[in-house]
């Protein structure tokens, strides 16, 4: 069979010997030709399904891309069957484009076995994943009590405008969150508690509570709650796509450390903004549950005696120093995560995930150890 065009012309002749097909070639194999060629030897070879196929290619001229994948599709075909094939006189410059598609590059892999479950190796690499996870976090914990202490000795190397512009994202914007969150809590709890008061009638008392609970626990809390959510999780996506951006090598080449330079600033901005925060959190939470009580009849000026009675500078300072301790915390996770980042496209979200779940749990754990030192101390 020979095929043509008004430039080109390429010669295929197939013949069969028992169970091994001759295929000789001729002319120019190119985009014009060979799909006429490969057509019509597919055809042969799907109808005989010979064990062995020897390719004469001592009569090509020219092979451009197309005529070369005729040759390689050949192999492959050949190769499934588990059949032979060979080809002789390929022209020397055509068998070096040939050589760049060896056959090892088309096989098939083998199909993943599915492993069985074992639960000693399972717990095994459990306890691997949580002791490499330790192991970092104290790693991470002594670079940024080092770079801290170096920080307060030395506070003019801190970029205060970065603190700043941070300070205002992850508190100033965070505002209305918090304070909706916290006039909520405040309301609910307020109703809450006034219900089985009413019965002894001293509802009056639940100014004590409110008061009490705002400032002693839910007020830093909640705030703690929502800016580990809010803010952790932006931490550990914007230093999550530095690492991923290889930012954060860049740094490390031209010398500057990445804790110094990148994790201090956004520390120091989330503890400067969750004490202020919970002072909101606090006042609008008590202001919230003086709602219910002016509600049952009772005048604003019994209310603001009542909660001014009922608290001290004690509980007050207790809720600020539980909110500098939950800002270390949620923005020193954040930012773990966020170096920790690896490669991938779910690499960021996993960050931040791990980032808030983290925190939270972090925080409450944190409250935990507060509420037993305070119980011990009697304040």
């Amino acid at each position: 069979m020979r095929l043509s065009s008004e430039a080109n012309k390429a010669d295929l002749q197939i013949r069969s010997e028992g169970e091994k097909f001759i295929i000789k070639l001729a002319g120019r194999l190119d985009a014009s030709t060979t799909g006429e060629i490969w057509r019509q030897t597919q055809q042969r070879l799907d109808r005989e399904n010979p064990k062995e196929i020897l390719v004469d290619a001592s009569g090509i001229e020219y092979a451009d891309g197309s005529g070369i994948a005729f040759l390689v599709d050949l192999r492959c075909r050949q190769q499934d069957r588990k059949g032979k094939f060979k080809i002789r006189e390929l022209r020397d410059e055509l068998n070096q484009l040939l050589n760049l598609y060896a056959p090892p590059t088309f096989e098939k892999p083998p199909p993943e076995k599915l492993q069985s479950f074992h639960i000693p190796e399972e717990l095994g690499r459990l306890t691997y994943t949580i002791w490499s996870d330790w192991k970092a976090s104290v790693i991470f914990i002594g670079e940024l009590a080092t770079n801290l202490a170096f920080a307060v000795l030395h506070p003019r190397s801190i970029r205060w405008r970065e603190v700043l512009l941070i300070g205002e994202k992850a508190g100033v914007n965070a505002l209305p969150i918090v304070v909706l969150i916290s006039f909520l809590v405040g309301l609910i709890m307020a109703f809450q508690s006034a219900i089985p008061m009413r019965q002894f009638g001293v509802e009056i008392y639940v100014a004590n509570l409110i008061a009490l609970s705002m400032l002693r626990e839910l007020g830093p809390l909640m705030t703690a709650l929502t800016l580990a959510g809010r803010t952790g999780s932006s931490f550990a996506a914007e230093l999550g796509t530095m690492k991923v951006n290889e930012e954060i090598d860049a740094l490390l080449t031209m010398g500057i450390h990445p804790v110094r330079f990148l994790v201090i600033t956004r520390i120091a901005a989330a503890v400067i903004m969750t004490p202020i925060l919970t002072v909101f959190a606090d006042l609008v939470g008590v202001m919230a549950g003086s709602l219910v009580l002016l509600s049952m009849g009772y005048p604003l000026v019994t209310y603001v005696n009542q909660v001014l009675s009922a608290v001290s500078w004690i509980d007050f300072s207790q809720g600020l120093l539980k909110s500098i301790v939950f800002g270390l915390v949620y923005s020193s996770i954040g930012c773990l995560r966020g170096l920790q980042t690896e490669t991938g496209p779910s690499a960021v979200g996993d960050s931040a995930t791990r980032a808030v779940v983290g925190g939270i749990i972090m925080i409450v754990v944190v409250d935990g150890i507060f509420a037993v030192i305070f119980y011990i101390l009697g304040i």
